[in-house]
């Protein structure tokens, strides 16, 4: 399998697996109706997780622009392979959301909220205020991109225990936890310009019942925010780790 091949399907396993713990808590009639922030936290937390596991030892498992992006801006991914693997994590993404809607296919239906049927594929602010949820993102991002970064960091692995490749994507599982957890309340930390932008067009053109607008005023955040967030993070990390 190729890298960017990887990346698409990372990106759209991690999709499937995280949209889909929120359609399972937003949309009426589910077995999971209402089972709360934890339970989202946990799934997207979990998603990452299964999507690093599939794709580490072919792309590195980046699913991210952002974190493409962070890598390349400090000489650790070449800038020639960023377009290919962003654009696999987009096509990813996108495919995610679609598989999301097909399994959850009867559900749109007796679900009356357009904001719950959109809050399945994009996030949104609790309270909107640009600025604030701009920086909301930045923060978050570059924790991710230095937590992955530290996690993987030489200075942190156990000498010939493959601990990179074995145990390293639970952490970062924990680390997405972690933002969620504590970051997550002012606008569902998207944190990845695909997993917001991919399922929001798909959301655009499924034949969604009774489906909203799609808030593209907002959707520049979701992926301004977090390419910011992610060279700032790979920044931060260097200037601590400059010889790794």
């Amino acid at each position: 399998m190729s890298a960017p091949l990887a990346e698409l399907l990372g990106t759209m396993i991690l999709i499937l697996l995280g949209d889909g713990v929120v359609a399972n808590v937003v949309l009426k009639q589910t077995k999971g109706h209402n089972a709360g922030w934890i339970v989202i936290t946990a799934g997207w937390a979990f998603a990452v997780t299964v999507g690093v596991y599939c794709t580490n030892a072919i792309s590195g498992a980046h699913l991210n622009p952002a974190v493409t992006i962070g890598l390349a801006s400090i000489g650790k991914f070449d800038w020639a392979l960023v377009p290919g693997y962003i654009g696999a994590q987009m096509a990813g993404a996108f495919l995610g959301g679609v598989l999301v809607w097909l399994a959850y296919l009867p559900h749109w239906r007796v679900t009356d909220s357009t904001g719950d049927k959109l809050a399945v594929f994009c996030t949104g602010p609790a309270i909107r205020n640009t600025a604030s949820n701009l920086i909301c993102e930045i923060i978050g991002t570059a924790l991710l991109v230095l937590g992955v970064l530290a996690i993987l960091s030489p200075a942190n692995l156990v000498p010939n225990t493959g601990f990179d490749k074995g145990f390293a994507p639970a952490l970062v599982g924990v680390l997405v936890w972690a933002i969620g957890l504590s970051l997550g309340g002012p606008t569902g930390y998207a944190i990845n310009p695909a997993r917001d932008l991919g399922p929001r067009l798909a959301h655009f053109v499924l034949p969604i019942s009774g489906k909203g607008g799609c808030d593209w005023g907002y959707a520049w955040i979701p992926v301004v925010g977090p390419v910011i967030g992610g060279i700032l993070g790979a920044l931060v990390y260097k200037s601590l780790w400059p010889a790794v």
